[in-house]
Formats: structure tokens, sequence, C-alpha cells
């Protein structure tokens, strides 16, 4: 079959997909190695499948959309706590909330290459997809990486690396709610990393053995059904108006209703929101009502009495919990993705990245014209110290010629290049001259190409009101 297709876990039916975007993932994989956003692990060694190091633009960029998120679902509002839990947790953690149990996919191998497989990702389950060979019976792999605690290795010393953040946050409700007194509906947040060992790891950062999970887990009262599905529509719209804020269209994202028969066994209601990769439509962002499972049964694993007191009418409960959860890395990709842009063909062809200005990693480059003019370079120098210490995030580049400068800066996605030049100096040229330029630069603008004259006394104001 040609285009991209969608098998339902539980029946197995296939339906076709949106067909991949223009832009391929051999493009965005070259880019982010050539430009430093994202590189191979242990790429000198070889490489270790499933885990990806985020150079420093792209380190940059995700604490961008980091703080992004953490802004509007944290400090912004009054009804969220923050929290950071251990990455190593006690593991009967993981056996009350079922994942030494049941945390696993459908493993094949196939009989004459050997190569493993997802039973699930596979339209044909008897067929190897990369040798054709005959692939074995499916079996259950749990994808928890296992590890040990203290100096010997027994069975008693057994831990487990985090397969979500979530946990952290249910076994930290009890002591939230006797530290703050939280009025009910609220929430608990999260930011970090979680380690699945998958199978197949795939698709660049989309699918690997060591991500990076933003989540809540808001809490909810079940006795007012009416207020907990206004709740979930509420987060649901949150979740939209932060993909708005990384500059995704909304024609690139499809909420997905999922039906019972796929949902997790803890949701009552789920909502998947995929996005348009370049290899297809696939999850982006999950919602889900996780009921009172989790809870319940951390309450039957410690013992402790997780419910809640309500003081106005006297009565104790298990709230409910409804779950947004955000991949980072899926974040990101989506966010490169959407930016990728080509305008023109050939060796003409410019390639730039349209961050939205607050997200860009670098959000000003400062050159001089020319890098053997002393007067053009200690302008240019002491106007990127002086924006250095405002933004941050500004460049220097005088390498080669400026058009050469504003492409590099385009590949990496900086919104503006500013260029100390004769007229800046109120010095005449043969290209430029105007003593009514004195003290002024020229402002590149990323997206357009088009260039304007800023007044250097206005220049920070004039950065600040379009990076917000």
């Amino acid at each position: 079959r040609s285009g991209i297709y969608r098998r339902c876990r539980s029946c197995a039916t296939i339906t076709a997909m949106n067909t991949p975007k223009a832009t391929s993932m051999e493009q965005l994989i070259s880019l982010c190695k050539r430009r430093g956003f994202i590189y191979q692990g242990s790429e000198i060694y070889g490489g270790l499948a499933g885990t990806w190091d985020y150079g420093p633009l792209g380190v940059a960029l995700k604490r961008n959309i980091q703080n992004a998120w953490w802004k509007m679902f944290v400090t912004s509002r009054e009804d969220m706590y923050g929290v950071d839990a251990a990455i190593i947790m006690n593991p009967n953690v993981w056996k009350a909330s079922g994942h030494v149990a049941g945390f696993s996919d459908p493993l094949v191998e196939c009989t004459k290459c050997k190569r493993r497989f997802r039973a699930d990702h596979l339209d044909n389950v008897t067929t190897c997809p990369e040798c054709g060979g005959t692939l074995g019976e499916s079996r259950q792999f749990n994808m928890m990486f296992k590890t040990s605690v203290g100096a010997l290795e027994t069975e008693d010393s057994t831990a487990y690396l985090r397969p979500e953040t979530a946990q952290g946050m249910f076994v930290n409700f009890k002591n939230v709610v006797d530290s703050f007194y939280p009025d009910l509906p609220f929430g608990l947040a999260q930011q970090g990393k979680a380690f699945r060992n998958e199978i197949s790891p795939r698709d660049f950062v989309f699918r690997s053995r060591e991500f990076e999970q933003m989540e809540i887990e808001y809490f909810v009262d079940p006795r007012d059904e009416e207020l907990v599905g206004k709740v979930f529509d509420e987060l649901f719209d949150e979740q939209m108006k932060f993909l708005s804020t990384l500059g995704i269209s909304k024609d690139n994202i499809h909420k997905i209703e999922v039906p019972e028969s796929d949902r997790a066994h803890y949701s009552k209601r789920s909502i998947d929101t995929e996005y348009d990769f370049p290899f297809g439509q696939k999850e982006l962002l999950g919602l889900a009502y996780r009921t009172d499972y989790d809870l319940n049964a951390h309450i039957k694993g410690s013992g402790e009495d997780l419910s809640y007191f309500d003081e106005e009418k006297k009565e104790r409960f298990v709230p409910h919990c409804i779950e947004p959860t955000f991949g980072i890395d899926r974040l990101i990709l989506a966010v490169l993705s959407e930016s990728y842009k080509v305008e023109g063909e050939g060796d003409e062809a410019r390639v730039f990245l349209a961050f939205p200005p607050a997200l860009a990693p670098v959000k000003v480059c400062v050159s001089p014209l020319l890098k053997n003019k002393i007067e053009l370079v200690e302008k240019a120098q002491g106007l990127f110290s002086s924006l250095k210490k405002r933004f941050g995030a500004v460049a220097w580049d005088d390498n080669g010629n400026v058009g050469k400068r504003y492409r590099r800066q385009d590949e990496i996605g900086t919104p503006f290049c500013v260029v100390v030049d004769f007229d800046t100096l109120g010095e005449p040229s043969a290209q430029a001259g105007n003593p009514e330029l004195l003290d002024t630069v020229t402002v590149r603008h990323r997206d357009t190409g088009e260039q304007e004259r800023v007044a250097i006394g206005d220049l920070e104001k004039y950065i600040e009101e379009r990076i917000k």
C-alpha cells in the first residue's frame, strides 16, 4: 500500500491517514546535526539505538519550550503545584501501579535475521518487514529498565528507572495536601526524564529509550460530574492554546477521541492529539481521565490514607485525576517540522526555521559589515555586549560576507540580524554615507528578508517588543 495507515490495536482495522509532509526526516536530521540541535547518542562509538544528545541550540530550544510550558501551566495559575520526584523510586511503587506485571508490548522476532519488532506496529505479523523471513510467535516484553540499588546485586536490590513521571506525583499527593492544604480542584506538575526499553525505537526523537515528559495530574471531586467534564474540556483547550504558542498550525493537528476498546485500562476517557509529522500522522499529546485508579492502587500498595477531606461537607473521599501529558522530544520534533521552510529552488534556495521569536535559540545576531574595519568591529562589539547582557541569547558572527551570515542564521532560526555599517558611523563610503543615519543599524528580518534602520538607542526596546 502507498500512503500512511493506522492500525487499531483491538480490532486490527486499518484506516488511511494523511500522507507525509513535504519536509523529509532526512532534511530535518541533517540540519539538526549540522547546526548543533541534536546528535546521535554516543556517536563516536557507533551510537546507541534510541538515544539522542541535544547540542547547544537543541538545549536552548528545549529550555525555551519547557519554560513556556511551566509559565503557562504552573506559575501563571493559582491551582498548580510543581514537584520534581526521584527517577529511581521504591520498586513497590511500580508493583502497585501495575507496571511490573503489565507494562509490556507485544514482541516478535524474525527467525532469519533475528531482528525484533513490536507486533502492533506491523501490518503483517507473519513476515519480517526487513528480510522477508518468518516472524515467530508474539510474546510480551516488559519495557522497564532494571537496575540495582546498593553494593550487592540481589533480588531485594532490584529497582527500575521510571517509565513515566506520573507516579512520582501520585505518591507525593499526600505530601502536598499536608503541606499546602489546597482546595479541589488542583494539580501537580512535573518535568523530567523517563525511560522505556523500546523494542524498535525509530523516527529520530519521536520514539526513543530515554525521553522527557511534561505532565500534570489534576485532581477533581468525582461527586461533581459536570465539573469533571468541564475541567477535562478546559485542559484540552489549554493544550491547544499551548501548541499555538509554539507556532504549530491547527491544520496539522488532529483530535482523536480514543474508543473504549483502545483506551488504557485506567482511563474512563482519553483524547490523543496527533500531528502531521514528516513520516505521517502520529500522537503528539495525550489527555486521560484516570479516575481514582492510581491513588487507590497506592492506598492498597502502601497502606497510607490518600483520601481528601472536604471541610465544608465533612466528607472524606478519593479524588479523581485528569492527566494532560506532553512529550518534550515530540514537541521539539513538531516545532522543527512546522518551522522548516524552503524559499526558492536549487542553489539559490534559502532554508530557514521560522520559530516564534520567543522560542528561537538565538534571538539576535550582531555583525560588523566588514571584519577588517576596526571602527565597525569596535562599534559592533560594544552593541553585542549590551544586547548580550540584556537578552542572553545573542550571537556574534563576522565570518564571510553578510549574505552568508544571514543564511547561517536563517538555518538556526535567528529572527533578527543586526549589522553595524558605515552609516552607523556616519562615514561616507561607496555604498553609504547618509549623516542622518548616524548611530542607526540595519535590522534584517528572518522570515521576509526585509531590512530596516533602527536607532541604537531604540534597539533594545525594538527587540524586546518582538520576542515576547
